[in-house]
């Protein structure tokens, strides 16, 4: 829309001035015009204000709000509630705005920039499916919680009008889950290529874990190997792949009965048919790549930095292939041919032997040795505390057959014995008895040999030293904390991924890629408020108490925030609008409390 003046000369030399309000618009291809009105009779000043408001129409609402905020003549201050001329204290036939207290909106204003800066907010899209997808990702960071808890977070939360979301209650949110594994791939790939734009990397960290479920139904659940110590519980194992920075690339769930091993396939052909990486490393931890994963790596032209268990060190040192001596360096090697060497193609015997070449050289393996010394005395010690309890219940176990003169010495030598197997000492400690005392043997040799390996690890690769020394390999394989901490803090730090409020497959996938996301934001926010001393939680939480004021029940103006919201503002780079031109939404659930819930908790 403009305004569209000429000035027009009659053959009597009379001036005549045409103001026309027009607009412009494209049809099959040719550009055409419309009138909307003739303000030829309109005086200059009315003009000129149409002309400023349509050259300023997108700052409207900050003008609006300036303006009301501006003091009367002759008065001091704005017109704040209560005040002189303020509402409630209208004077003559004006009326002043009225204020009102607005939704908080500081943390999500943040995580709604942060989710803009990092791709997430184009990877999703900004249709209706998409900005509900990104609401779930913000509730996940601000509150863990069930959709129906995400619900209420938007209706008391400045979401609507920040995000700009449709009317939706849980079953939306619920049917948004499937619009998110339906696309994972698709939001993973945008999320890739917009952090990996100039140089893609060629190192991943790979790691795996589970989550226990509270409920039978869910369609990935099974009893497996649980590490969260819960006997009796169904689970799901969830993979998730990392860049060389700790960066979460690519998540997945899997059947809660499937091994470690058996989730790498996947992984590998992620990362050579989605991601199109090229000089791909993989590192994992000693019980995912094993035997047979390794060789499917070397099949795929893919590189591994992993470790060996403790039985594997112990062949190879009685084999003579390490020795020792190279634990006591600061980092020992050793270069061997490769277990996995390339097949060469079998002849068919109706055609002459080819002339001999120069063979390839075979393919090597190294093996990087360390001791570390902080968790050699770890282990002493605990090797120390194993002893004293086992010693204390020794001596309980003489007290009471001092006590009691027709107690068995043999029922009580069989109890400290168990205890001893338990405790896992018996390789080196063993139980007698001399007439009704009980006694602890040592054999110090066997404590030797017992205590060599304390703090020994043992790295394995095929990556040249030309590629990467060993102390690369060596920092890379420790960079596997980083995907633990991602599971740690996903898990129950911060996000809390479990409960998991979900039955169905796609449900379960698109939450945890709803983890994944919020992780995201999570990690960036640590790392711009790493020099403030607080929590992303605590950050999160003071950002919250921030408001926006409603002006006239319409326009929502945001203020300057005290200076400890600011300085959260400034670490994270976020500048706050001037107003929020966002309408609140309808957003209710469906399923309500209980009326007959307890008027009190007793």
């Amino acid at each position: 829309m403009y305004l569209d003046t000429s000035i027009v000369r009659s053959a009597k030399g009379v001036t005549y001035s045409r103001v026309l309000l027009r607009t412009s618009f494209r049809e099959e291809g040719k550009v055409k015009h419309r009138t909307l009105g003739n303000l030829s009779d309109c005086s200059e000043a009315d003009v000129n204000a149409i002309r400023l408001a349509l050259k300023h129409k997108d700052q409207l609402a900050a003008l609006l709000a300036r303006e009301a905020l501006q003091p009367k003549p002759g008065k001091e201050g704005p017109r704040l509630p209560g005040a002189p001329g303020a509402p409630g204290a209208p004077s003559g036939k004006e009326r002043a705005p009225h204020f009102t207290q607005g939704p908080a909106v500081g943390a999500i204003v943040v995580l709604r920039e942060l989710a803009e800066a990092l791709g997430i907010v184009a990877a999703l899209g900004d249709d209706r499916q998409g900005r509900l997808a990104l609401w779930q990702v913000i509730a996940r960071a601000l509150e863990q919680g069930s959709r129906l808890s995400a619900v209420r977070l938007a209706r008391d939360l400045g979401a609507a009008c920040v995000l700009g979301l449709p009317s939706f209650d849980e079953d939306d949110l619920y049917a948004n889950l499937a619009w998110l594994q339906d696309r994972q791939a698709a939001i993973e790939q945008h999320l890739f290529e917009h952090r990996s734009a100039e140089v893609k990397p060629s190192l991943y960290l790979y790691d795996v874990t589970s989550t226990y479920l509270e409920g039978e139904h869910n369609a990935l659940a099974a009893f497996g190997y649980n590490r969260d110590g819960k006997r009796g519980k169904k689970q799901i194992v969830i993979g998730l792949l990392c860049d060389e920075q700790g960066v979460p690339v690519a998540i997945e769930a899997f059947r809660g009965n499937t091994a470690d091993p058996k989730t790498v396939s996947a992984q590998i052909a992620k990362l050579q048919q989605r991601f199109q990486a090229q000089h791909i490393t993989l590192v994992g931890d000693r019980g995912m790549l094993r035997g047979p994963q390794l060789k499917e790596l070397s099949e795929a032209g893919l590189h591994y930095i992993t470790a060996i268990s403790k039985p594997q060190i112990e062949t190879m040192l009685e084999s003579g292939t390490l020795q020792m001596e190279l634990f006591d360096q600061p980092l020992g090697e050793v270069l061997t041919p490769s277990a996995f060497q390339p097949e060469a193609p079998a002849g068919t015997g109706t055609l002459p032997e080819p002339p001999e070449t120069e063979a390839a050289p075979p393919r090597m393996e190294r093996f990087i040795l360390r001791r570390n010394p902080v968790r050699q005395a770890e282990i002493a010690a605990n090797r120390l505390s194993k002893r004293q309890a086992l010693e204390k219940s020794m001596s309980g176990l003489n007290t009471y057959l001092a006590e009691h003169p027709q107690a068995k010495v043999s029922t009580a030598q069989r109890r400290l014995e168990q205890r001893l197997k338990s405790l896992k000492l018996s390789k080196w400690m063993s139980v007698e008895s001399q007439e009704r005392t009980l006694t602890l043997s040592e054999d110090p040799e066997a404590l030797e040999e017992e205590a060599k390996l304390d703090g020994c690890y043992v790295l394995r690769t095929d990556l040249s030293a030309e590629v990467a020394s060993k102390e690369i390999v060596h920092d890379r394989y420790k960079s596997l904390g980083d995907v633990e901490q991602a599971f740690r803090r996903s898990k129950t730090v911060e996000l809390e991924m479990r409960p998991v409020h979900v039955r169905k497959e796609s449900s379960t996938r698109g939450h945890l890629l709803v983890v994944m996301l919020a992780y995201l934001l999570m990690q960036e926010l640590g790392k711009r408020w790493a020099h403030l001393d607080l929590t992303v939680k605590e950050g999160l939480d003071r950002l919250n108490t921030y408001c926006a004021v409603e002006v006239a029940g319409v326009l929502k103006v945001l203020l300057e925030p005290r200076a400890d919201v600011q300085s959260l503002l400034t670490a994270a780079g976020v500048t706050l609008p001037a107003t929020l031109s966002g309408s609140m939404s309808k957003v209710a659930t469906r399923k309500k409390l209980p009326k007959n819930r307890p008027a009190r908790i007793k």
